[in-house]
């Protein structure tokens, strides 16, 4: 008998650190393996008590009947939690390390407390703090290595030019339709989806840039200062984009002048050959440097499309494109000219604008059951945003907005958000907690729609829509958010 409860103990005691563990490092993929973050930045701080500070306490005050709370409460509730999550862990190589790290020091943790007798915070704790501190370290130096090699590959392509974007808006955009007008004429390779940080970037370039390519065009994130310094200077790039510079991520930055400066660090380039800034960074002249932004006119966007002229010089560009958006105007225009100071011609640049293709989950039109639908997912700035309410104005029929809101930003531009879905919607579907309790003050709309999370909100969509209408997802913000 006494060897059986020794041997449920062994059991519960490893499942429950592995759940722990499996929690700790899905949070930590969420935001960056940046242990600070998890701490201090995250949206749901509440899930910390239920899923890992609760379970720790019970662990060391229950004694013989932890194992009847584990496998009855909290082993379910785990396995719900993970279930409803959009945003489930993905099993890279990082984490298979960490989860197989883990198991063996519990392993050997228990056999030791088996010897010995005597268990205690030990065979809990220590094998999650040293799995952390163990993958750390590995992590830093199995990284310091892929740089090393990374930055070797690009040295050796020398014919290699390099184009970086950054800005607090547009950066994906901007990247996409360089990429999409270049390649008309050059072997162009562009980073995949939202790829723009360090370790993204390091493993693009290992795995994925093409050694024949002529151009490669990637984008740079940051959320904290030094984070695209560290990029510039790992890629080197000849060519440079500051697109529009706002409020976003400023719960980091604490400052839009902290903002400008980590976006400014793009600048410290040792190969910069040109750089082309939004007007809204900084109006400080150089040498390199050719301004963005007001160059446009006769701008015309509907639902049908965007036309507009681009001043360059002494000469004009007039331009047509698919692309929804006023906004995205300005992004193609700083396209069209870094496609000028790559050599293409006007017909070559007008005729790839007018071919572009609009980026996914970015004022993508679909149309689906006799319903429009406007899938600016991945858009999670008042600019943007605002610009998708406009063009729904545009509609004639019904209008539906599907949002969480404005994200890591400031309630004063939540209310702007939301004045502006009083103006024009009928229904309007709140998703989440984060924003829940200003939208539900504030909105006056026909109809609200409070969801906690996205689980419901296909058969709401069924529903409270019908043919005829307009429905914009405007962000699509993950349910840990």
């Amino acid at each position: 008998m006494e060897e059986y409860k020794i041997f449920i103990a062994f059991v519960t005691n490893l499942l429950f650190v592995m759940v722990l563990g499996w929690y700790f490092i899905t949070n930590l993929q969420w935001y960056d393996y940046k242990l600070s973050r998890v701490v201090l930045k995250h949206h749901k701080p509440q899930w910390h008590f239920i899923y890992f500070i609760l379970p720790f306490v019970a662990y060391y005050t229950m004694g013989q009947y932890f194992a009847i709370f584990f496998y009855i409460a909290l082993l379910p509730a785990i396995f719900i939690w993970h279930r409803r999550l959009d945003k489930k862990l993905v099993l890279t190589w990082r984490v298979k390390r960490f989860l197989i790290l883990l198991l063996s020091l519990v392993l050997f943790f228990n056999l030791l407390c088996t010897l010995k007798s005597a268990c205690g915070t030990y065979s809990v704790f220590m094998p999650l703090a040293l799995a952390y501190i163990g993958t750390t370290l590995i992590e830093k130096f199995l990284f310091m290595l892929y740089k090393k090699e990374a930055k070797k590959r690009v040295a050796e392509m020398s014919d290699l030019q390099i184009i970086c974007i950054t800005g607090s808006y547009g950066k994906t955009s901007i990247k996409n339709f360089v990429a999409q007008i270049l390649s008309k004429k050059f072997r162009v390779y562009a980073t995949p989806r939202s790829v723009n940080t360090i370790g993204g970037i390091v493993g693009d370039v290992n795995n994925s840039l093409p050694l024949g390519t002529e151009i490669y065009v990637c984008e740079a994130g940051a959320r904290e200062s030094g984070d695209i310094y560290e990029i510039t200077t790992f890629l080197e790039p000849q060519t440079v984009v500051v697109g529009k510079v706002g409020a976003a991520h400023i719960e980091y930055f604490k400052s839009l002048k902290n903002i400008i400066a980590t976006k400014l660090e793009i600048m410290q380039s040792p190969r910069l050959e040109r750089a082309f800034i939004h007007t809204s960074v900084t109006d400080e002249p150089h040498a390199k440097v050719t301004f963005f932004g007001d160059d446009i006119q006769n701008l015309v966007a509907t639902l049908e499309g965007t036309k507009f002229e681009l001043k360059i010089g002494d000469e004009i560009f007039s331009l047509h494109t698919d692309i929804l958006g006023e906004f995205q105007s300005m992004n193609i225009a700083v396209a069209v000219r870094i496609a000028k100071s790559f050599g293409m011609s006007n017909e070559e640049i007008i005729q790839a604008v007018k071919e572009l293709k609009p980026v996914e989950h970015r004022l993508q039109m679909i149309k689906a059951g006799g319903k429009l639908i406007i899938d600016d997912g991945y858009n999670g700035n008042i600019d943007g945003m605002l610009e998708g309410i406009r063009l729904c104005s545009l509609h004639g029929g019904r209008k539906v907005i599907v949002t969480p809101g404005l994200v890591e930003s400031s309630e004063e531009l939540n209310l702007k958000l939301i004045h502006a879905i009083n103006s024009v919607f009928d229904i309007a579907i709140v998703t989440g907690a984060l924003n829940a309790e200003l939208f539900e003050k504030n909105l006056d709309v026909k109809m609200k729609i409070m969801l906690p999370d996205k689980s419901k909100l296909v058969n709401v969509l069924a529903e409270e829509t019908r043919a005829g209408d307009i429905i914009l997802f405007a962000n699509d913000a993950p349910n840990f958010i």
